[in-house]
């Protein structure tokens, strides 16, 4: 079987849990003998592509006739996007986009039948430009390749998800990480929830990552259940981990945060949190590595408690960073206000640390061996933060019995659950 597969990211170029779980699913993928055709925005050379058939979409020439773009035109509706859509950077990085923005639209300003486009791969200025020269460029993999099923990751791919399907009549699967109720609560982007929408209504199956998200897709968005299918996402136990004791060199335990600094994370909950804690335990160091629109006001917030002593903020970690980070701290903590999976917690306790969850997250549906608080609930984060840093056994309690669940968790079983999607499109065809 092979599957041409649009994502927008993928190891080590990545900015959050989307790359690390589309580098999971293939290499479990690849394991049940499924090809896979990867297609991102732009390569950097130093992808990992030893499970996959890794695409450029700037590397495609797309020398279309008139007909051809014509009918793209005619079955692909553009939804134009009035606001600035930049997730994932930080106030800063917001800020250099917005004065590189002349330079960015003139960059990028190739008429519709150049023969490549440019593609930064970032989450910029020119954003929906991209995601309409991409679903274009997929029109010409979709007659080019070879393929049994399309499947597309988040709603950035999925205008190319769809153009592939109506080019090509090849089943459809998307793949929902996350929803725009999840990214901005009941304020959302009107356009981005219709273009999920019509992603998944065009889709012939739907794999939502929790049944916090299918409930979701199916409740918010109207698609009936029958079509909607969660496969739990896992995380990873490649052979270049390796688990290190790092010298820590300050005294205190650490408690750490790992994640964009956004409303979705719930930043704000773990400082309040991090505050009652110290005034019980001041040998405790809190640490918020990550970065978004939230980071300013959560150092403001810190300095205002007066904890900025205690306080770390690491900005954003990828790669072994993040495996130092985690092997340096005594308890994470995870303090979603709405977390559709959440794969860092699973990689904490590969790591041998105690993690706390928020119940408002996808992951909270298959792990037993983990402490779950409500998001708003400070005061229980605080006790549960108090507890496993005071009562060793409990630390070890759930260090022990949580190993053994996350190892459990492995991509291979993941990809017999989206294997599992494909064969049933493929029959029903």
């Amino acid at each position: 079987m092979k599957v041409l597969m649009f994502g927008w990211e993928f190891p080590p170029h990545i900015t959050g849990g989307l790359g690390t779980a589309c580098f999971g699913l293939t290499q479990g993928l690849a394991k049940k003998n499924i090809e896979v055709i990867f297609v991102v925005p732009k390569t950097f050379g130093d992808e990992d592509n030893s499970s996959i058939r890794l695409v450029a979409a700037e590397d495609i020439d797309i020398s279309h006739t008139k007909f051809e773009m014509e009918e793209f035109w005619r079955r692909i509706q553009y939804l134009e996007i009035s606001s600035n859509i930049i997730p994932y950077v930080d106030p800063e990085e917001y800020q250099r986009l917005i004065e590189q923005s002349e330079l960015e639209k003139t960059k990028y300003n190739e008429s519709t039948t150049a023969r490549k486009f440019k593609f930064s791969g970032r989450y910029g200025i020119t954003l929906m430009d991209e995601v309409t020269r991409y679903a274009l460029i997929a029109t010409k993999l979709a007659v080019s390749q070879t393929f049994d099923v399309i499947h597309a990751h988040d709603w950035l791919t999925y205008p190319a998800g769809i153009a592939a399907k109506m080019i090509s009549g090849k089943p459809l699967v998307i793949h929902v990480h996350a929803t725009e109720f999840d990214r901005s609560g009941e304020n959302i982007n009107k356009n981005v929830f219709e273009i999920e929408r019509r992603g998944m209504i065009v889709a012939d199956k739907v794999i939502t990552v929790s049944n916090l998200t299918r409930n979701i897709v199916i409740t918010k968005y109207g698609i009936p259940e029958e079509k909607v299918i969660t496969v739990h996402n896992a995380v990873d136990f490649g052979n270049d981990y390796k688990f290190d004791e790092f010298n820590k060199k300050v005294p205190e335990q650490i408690v750490t945060f790992l994640g964009r600094v956004t409303f979705q994370k719930g930043p704000d909950y773990f400082v309040e949190a991090a505050n009652k804690v110290l005034k019980k335990n001041t040998n405790v160091r809190f640490v918020m590595a990550g970065s978004g629109d939230m980071l300013n006001r959560m150092i403001r917030r810190v300095a205002e408690l007066g904890i900025s002593h205690k306080f770390h903020f690491t900005g954003f970690l990828k790669g072994s960073d993040v495996n130092r980070m985690f092997q340096m701290s005594d308890v994470y903590v995870m303090p979603s206000v709405s977390e559709p999976f959440g794969i860092s917690p699973l990689e904490a306790m590969r790591s041998n640390v105690p993690v706390i969850i928020s119940k408002q997250s996808g992951v909270a549906e298959v792990l037993k061996y983990a402490l779950k608080i409500d998001f708003w609930d400070i005061d229980a984060m605080a006790d549960s933060i108090y507890g496993l840093l005071s009562y060793k056994a409990l630390s070890n309690f759930f260090i022990k019995y949580g190993q053994e669940e996350v190892n459990n968790l492995k991509w291979e079983n993941a990809a017999d659950g989206v294997k599992g999607v494909y064969e049933s499109m493929i029959s029903n065809q």
